[in-house]
């Protein structure tokens, strides 16, 4: 059996090289050597780890033209994660963070098995994983979990974000709706349960804590997106460090919230705390007297009234419409897009169905 190609990549302008193998997607070759190249989706949809190709041979391959239309196409703009290369190859980086390269993490498999699973609300769990050994992470990235063994449910796997910090390496939380139609959430109380085997790969993500910062600190989630906020804000207090926090959350109705003991008692650890949930579907029954309407809405009008000294950090993780309102509403604010920090929970596809938080 002959050995598999493998070319150089360098990367410009912050001059880094690595190997990529024939048939391997540029991207993943970067996640298996550390380096942390801009990323989001992985699967060709979200035009994060958008580049120019300076100079090599590389063919695009299953993208969305939304991602990367024919037009940039034309002028040599290609995708990472849906790049190969057949010849040695030169990048340009469109957006890049030469910090967050020295900080990159390599991607590593991990053997694993779910040791809890606590319901938080009629649609959400909570699942405790306690793996082999211990995975080096930043608070608010993601990996891959998937189902191995035999049936029909093996080989299912799904992107998820931790709801857990460094300080527990051995044993990462996840907060995940449950949809009927879920190829892995589905499997929630059924086929996942406590003592069943699993695989972890990662980590993922480029929507992580940012450390030492003075300015505040603005968090907006909507259904799972509560798990790699609440893995921030968890990094926060364990951090020592103290900063104004506003904590928006974007519910349904009064069932649909969970964690409130819980964000109550971080109002008594940090000095300028708030958590704000915002209702879009409150009824009578929920006797709701907090916000309520779209998440995005509460944001402009809240952050406006308060006028935050500084320059902003805004996290936001979520379903893809939350996160299109909100994006505008953040640039209007004046939070910079070096400080926005986004994770996009885009729906799975059925030719590849791995992308779902």
């Amino acid at each position: 059996m002959s050995e598999k190609k493998v070319h150089t990549v360098r990367f410009e302008p912050v001059g880094v090289e690595m190997e990529v193998e024939e048939g391997e997607w540029v991207l993943d070759a970067a996640f298996r050597q550390g380096i942390a190249v801009p990323h989001g989706c992985r699967e060709g949809q979200c035009s994060s780890c958008k580049c120019i190709l300076v100079e090599g041979d590389a063919e695009v391959d299953n993208y969305s033209t939304f991602a990367l239309p024919d037009y940039e196409r034309d002028t040599g703009h290609i995708l990472l994660c849906r790049s190969y290369a057949f010849s040695d190859l030169t990048i340009e980086l469109l957006n890049f963070d030469e910090d967050l390269m020295r900080r990159a993490i390599a991607v590593k498999t991990f053997n694993g098995v779910l040791s809890a699973v606590t319901t938080l609300t009629h649609d959400t769990r909570l699942l405790d994983v306690q793996i082999e050994r211990p995975m080096k992470f930043w608070a608010g990235q993601f990996v891959e979990i998937c189902v191995p063994g035999v049936g029909p449910d093996a080989g299912v796997t799904r992107s998820y974000s931790m709801a857990s910090t460094q300080s527990t390496p051995t044993t990462l939380q996840f907060i995940i709706r449950k949809y009927a139609d879920g190829a892995f959430s589905s499997l929630i109380d059924t086929t996942l349960k406590p003592g069943t085997a699993v695989t972890l790969k990662g980590p993922f993500g480029m929507c992580f804590r940012r450390e030492e910062r003075a300015a505040p600190m603005i968090l907006v989630g909507g259904g799972s997106g509560m798990s790699p906020l609440w893995a921030i804000l968890k990094d926060h207090i364990e951090s020592g460090e103290q900063r104004p926090i506003r904590f928006f959350y974007g519910a349904r109705t009064r069932k649909d919230l969970f964690f409130l003991d819980e964000f109550a008692a971080v109002c008594a650890q940090l000095t300028d705390f708030e958590f704000i949930p915002v209702l879009s579907q409150a009824t009578e029954e929920d006797a709701w007297h907090g916000e309520t309407g779209f998440v995005h809405e509460a944001v402009d009008r809240i952050l406006r009234e308060q006028a935050l000294p500084g320059e902003l950090d805004a996290y936001t993780c979520g379903p893809p419409p939350m996160i299109d309102a909100l994006l505008p509403v953040l640039q209007r604010l004046g939070v910079a897009l070096d400080h926005t920090y986004v994770d996009k929970f885009t729906p799975a596809s059925t030719s590849t169905p791995n992308l779902v938080h």
